[in-house]
């Protein structure tokens, strides 16, 4: 199940190489980066779950709309109000993002150390293999 955000990012990134979709200038491109940024969020605490055996397909799913969702509401009503809310919801995303990549490099150096311990423990209990001349 960890692999579902994973893949959804890497089809995500070939897609847009392989459709050539250029950046988006002025008030879109603000919309577009906010929706990435909470994107990538998700899918990062998508692994994040999935690394500490949590994940949930409902709750990744409705996590991604709802991130985008506030995303774009908060981008909209600072555009109305004539007040940069985007750059509010990028810089929330932004530590909300090295967060999850933190706690998932720390995941990961715990199940490698983990891991390590084990197979030490393993072959120190194992006996040593008899040699005969």
């Amino acid at each position: 199940m960890i692999a579902v955000p994973f893949i959804a990012l890497v089809v995500g990134a070939l897609l847009a190489f392989a459709l050539n979709i250029k950046p988006l200038h002025g008030i879109e491109g603000q919309y577009l980066a906010v929706a990435c940024l909470a994107g990538l969020d998700t899918v990062l605490g998508g692994i994040r779950g999935g690394l500490e055996d949590r994940f949930d397909n409902a709750i990744f799913v409705s996590g991604f709309l709802s991130n985008i969702g506030i995303a774009f509401l908060l981008a909209y009503l600072g555009d109305k109000i004539y007040l940069p809310l985007y750059l509010v919801v990028a810089f929330v995303f932004g530590v909300r993002i090295f967060n999850n990549l933190s706690l998932i490099r720390r995941s990961i150096v715990t199940i490698v150390k983990d891991s390590l311990a084990r197979r030490k423990r393993q072959a120190a209990m194992s006996p040593a293999p008899e040699t005969t001349p």
